[in-house]
C-alpha cells in the first residue's frame, strides 16, 4: 500500500493514494506479507473514516483538572479522541501528569543540554497539554526457523499495542477547523484590490447600457414623460431657492445641490433632444417647461458655485468625486448655453440619461477597464479552484481602449462614437466576467477540502504555569469532534441558507451582457440613473452568497485572509506609461497632419501639370499665329520682331520655380 500520494518522496503521510487487499484462492501459498497486507488494508480504512467524517478533535472525555495535592500535575481523566491521522487515542483510566517534568524533558530535547532548572521565576507562562498517538511493539516470541537467509535474530515483537503519551509545548497549537470563507479569499486575494476592481465595476455598470443607446440611437429624442416633469419641477424650485448665494457650498451642500443639479439638467437635456415641433408639444404638456431658459441660467449659477467646491471633501470616494465634477463640466457646457450644444449629441443624449460623460470621465474608464482585466487575469493564474473553463479565453479576448494621459482641467472635448462604443463594449464583457469569477469562486467553497496536517498532536488544555506549580487550566477551547468532521460541522449554521443559494446561483447558464433595443420608431425610453452618486449598495443573491461566507457568525472561527505578495509600480513606471501615452497621442495627431499635407501636394502637382499643358500648347501655337511659313528661314528684321513674343524654351519658368506673384 503506498501512502506518499505518488510523489516517491518517501516519509509518513496522512493520506493513502491507494488501496489494496489481498486475495485469496485455493492452494495459495500465504506469508506474513498477505497477512500483513490485510491488517494495513482494514486499519488504514478505518483511520480515513475517522479523518474525513470526524475530524480531529475530542470525542468525549478527557477533562483536565487541577490535582488535588496541587504542585505541578494535572489530573487527565478517560475519555476518546482522534488525531488528524485518524488515529484513535484511548485514555482508559486517570492519569496525573507531572507538567513541570514534562517541560523540562522539552527543553532538553529540543536544546540536548539539562540546564538543572527545575522551574521559571520570569512569572506566568502559558503552555498546552497534548495527547500524541503512539505505537509500541509489544509480546516478542522466537520465530521458528526458515529458509531465509538472513533470518531475524533472537524474539520479534508479535504484537502492536496501541497507546499515547503526553506532551507539553507552547501554546500555538494548530486549529483544524475550516471556514470557508478562508477558501474563498484564496481565490479571490486581497479583499482591498477584489473591491476596488469590483467598486470600479459596479460604477461602469450604471454607464454601460447609457453608453450603448447613446451610440446607437444618435438623432433620436428621448422620452420626456411625468416623472420627468416631477424631477424638473422639484430640481427647479430647490435651485431656485439655494443656488444663490457668495463663494462655494459647504460640502453637505454641494452634494445635495449636484444632485438637483444633475437631475435638472438630464430634464432639460432631454427636452433639448426634441426638434422644434417636438418642444412646442412638450411645451403644452408640460406647462413647467416654459422656464427652459429660466432654468438654464440657475444651471450656469450653479455651476459656478459648484466649480469653485471642494468636491474631494463633499464626496472622498475618488470614483464619486469623479461623477460630481463630470456634472458640472458637462452641464455648464452641454446644457446652459441657450441652444444647448447641438454639436455634441452624444455628450447631450448621456446627460440627459443622468449619466454626464465628460472628457476626465472618459480616461477614467480607460484605466478602470484595464485595472478590472488585470485584476481577473491575475486571480484566474493563482486559482486552482476554477471550474468556468472558458472565462480565462472571454477575458483575454476583451479589446481594452489603451490608457490616455489626464486632460486639462474643465476639458470639454467631445467623444466619438467609435470610441463610446468601445468602452461600452468592454464594460459590458468585463462586468459579466467579474461576476462570472465571483459566482464560480463562491461556489467552489461549498465543498469542503480533504483536510492534512503535519502534527497530530491533540490539544487537551492550555495550562498557566507559576514557577512550578499549575495556577490554572482551560479546556473550553480545544477542538472537538463535530459530525460531518471539523471542515464542515464548522460552518453547518450556513449550510441550509447556501445550499438554497446555490441552488439559484450555481450550475446556471453563463450570464450573457443583453445589449438594450431601441424602438423602431418614436422616442426613446430611457430610464434616469437614479443612486448614481448614492452608496451603491449590493444586491442580490450572489451577493448574499459572498457575504454569508465572509461574515463570521457568533463563535465562528473568522476566515483566514491569503498573504500574498502585491506589487506596486514604481513612480517612474506610471509616469513613464503617462509620458508614452501622451507621445501617442502627439504621433497620432502629427500622422493626420502629414497625410493632410500629403492630400494637399498631390492636389498641387495635379495644378501644376495642367500649367505646364497650358504653357507648352501656348508655345505651339504662335509661330501659325504671326503668319510666316515654319519652312522658311525668317528675315532678320521680322526674327527681332518677333523675338520678344516668342521667348526661347529655355527661358519659360515651370510653375514650381516660378517668384512669387509672376503668372505664366
Amino acid at each position: 500500500m503506498r501512502t506518499d500520494c505518488g510523489c516517491g518522496c518517501g516519509g509518513d503521510a496522512t493520506r493513502t493514494s491507494a488501496f489494496v487487499r489481498p486475495r485469496f484462492f485455493a492452494g495459495q501459498l500465504l506469508t506474513e506479507d498477505d497477512l500483513s497486507l490485510l491488517v494495513e488494508y482494514t486499519t488504514a480504512k478505518a483511520r480515513l473514516h475517522n479523518r474525513s467524517l470526524y475530524g480531529p478533535g475530542v470525542i468525549c472525555g478527557l477533562g483536565v483538572t487541577c490535582d488535588p495535592c496541587g504542585g505541578g500535575t494535572v489530573a487527565v481523566h478517560p475519555g476518546h479522541a482522534l488525531d488528524c491521522a485518524g488515529n484513535d487515542i484511548v485514555v482508559p483510566c486517570t492519569e496525573r501528569v507531572d507538567v513541570t517534568a514534562l517541560v523540562r524533558e522539552g527543553r532538553i530535547s529540543a536544546l540536548g543540554v539539562d540546564c538543572g532548572e527545575d522551574c521559571d521565576d520570569d512569572g506566568g507562562r502559558r503552555y498546552g497539554l497534548y495527547a500524541r498517538y503512539r505505537e509500541l511493539p509489544v509480546e516478542p516470541v522466537a520465530p521458528y526457523a526458515t529458509e531465509e537467509p538472513c533470518p531475524s535474530p533472537g524474539c520479534v515483537p508479535s504484537r502492536i499495542q496501541e497507546g499515547y503519551q503526553f506532551v507539553v509545548k507552547c501554546d500555538d497549537f494548530e486549529d483544524h477547523r475550516h471556514n470557508p470563507g478562508t477558501q474563498l479569499l484564496a481565490s479571490v486575494g486581497d479583499m482591498s484590490r477584489a473591491d476596488q476592481a469590483r467598486t470600479r465595476d459596479r460604477r461602469l455598470g450604471f454607464y454601460t447600457d447609457a453608453l450603448t443607446v447613446a451610440s446607437l440611437g444618435t438623432g433620436r429624442a428621448f422620452r420626456f414623460d411625468a416623472a420627468d416633469a416631477q424631477r424638473y419641477a422639484t430640481a427647479f424650485a430647490w435651485l431656485r431657492d439655494n443656488a444663490g448665494g457668495e463663494g462655494p457650498p459647504a460640502p453637505p451642500t454641494a452634494r445635495e445641490m449636484t444632485e438637483h443639479v444633475r437631475a435638472l439638467a438630464a430634464a432639460v437635456a432631454r427636452y433639448d433632444t426634441y426638434d422644434a415641433a417636438g418642444q412646442a408639444q412638450l411645451a403644452r404638456d408640460y406647462p413647467d417647461l416654459a422656464t427652459a431658459r429660466e432654468a438654464r441660467s440657475l444651471l450656469g449659477t450653479a455651476c459656478g458655485r459648484l466649480g469653485g467646491a471642494d468636491l474631494e471633501a463633499a464626496w472622498p470616494d475618488p470614483l464619486r468625486a469623479g461623477i460630481a465634477r463630470a456634472v458640472v463640466t458637462e452641464t455648464a457646457a452641454r446644457v446652459v448655453p441657450e441652444r444647448g450644444d447641438p454639436d455634441a449629441p452624444l455628450e447631450v443624449r448621456m446627460l440627459a440619461q443622468g449619466t454626464p460623460l465628460s472628457h476626465a470621465l472618459r480616461v477614467e474608464f480607460r484605466a478602470d477597464l484595464g485595472l478590472i482585466r488585470e485584476w481577473l487575469l491575475c486571480r484566474l493564474d493563482q486559482s486552482t479552484d476554477l471550474a468556468d473553463c472558458a472565462l480565462r479565453r472571454d477575458i483575454a479576448a476583451v479589446d481594452v481602449p489603451p490608457l490616455l494621459p489626464s486632460p486639462p482641467p474643465d476639458s470639454t472635448e467631445k467623444a466619438t462614437i467609435a470610441e463610446v462604443q468601445q468602452i461600452a463594449e468592454a464594460a459590458a464583457a468585463l462586468g459579466t466576467a467579474v461576476r462570472r469569477f465571483l459566482t464560480d469562486a463562491a461556489c467552489a467553497t461549498l465543498n469542503p477540502p480533504c483536510g492534512d496536517c503535519t502534527d497530530t498532536d491533540v490539544l487537551l488544555a492550555h495550562l498557566e504555569l507559576d514557577g512550578c506549580d499549575v495556577v490554572r487550566v482551560c479546556s473550553a477551547t480545544r477542538e472537538q469532534v463535530l459530525p460531518g468532521g471539523s471542515a464542515y460541522g464548522e460552518w453547518l449554521p450556513k449550510l441550509y441558507r447556501l445550499r438554497e443559494l446555490a441552488e439559484r446561483v450555481c450550475c446556471r447558464p453563463v450570464p450573457r451582457y443583453q445589449k438594450p433595443t431601441l424602438p423602431s420608431e418614436g422616442p426613446v425610453a430611457r430610464p434616469y440613473a437614479d443612486g448614481l452618486l448614492g452608496d451603491w449598495p449590493r444586491t442580490g443573491d450572489l451577493e448574499e452568497m459572498l457575504s454569508l461566507l465572509l461574515t463570521p457568525a457568533p463563535g465562528e472561527t473568522p476566515p483566514k485572509a491569503l498573504h500574498e505578495q502585491v506589487y506596486t509600480t514604481p513612480s517612474e513606471v506610471t509616469d513613464s506609461m503617462q509620458e508614452l501615452a501622451r507621445l501617442r497621442t502627439q504621433v497620432a495627431g502629427l500622422t493626420a497632419a502629414v497625410e493632410g499635407l500629403r492630400g494637399q501636394l498631390g492636389s498641387a502637382q495635379t495644378q501644376v501639370s495642367q500649367l505646364e499643358e497650358r504653357v507648352s500648347n501656348r508655345a505651339t501655337d504662335q509661330p501659325g499665329e504671326s503668319g510666316q511659313d515654319p519652312d522658311q528661314p525668317p528675315e532678320q528684321g521680322a526674327e527681332q520682331a518677333a523675338e520678344p513674343a516668342r521667348p526661347p524654351a529655355k527661358r519659360t519658368r515651370s510653375s514650381r520655380t516660378r517668384k512669387p506673384g509672376e503668372t505664366p
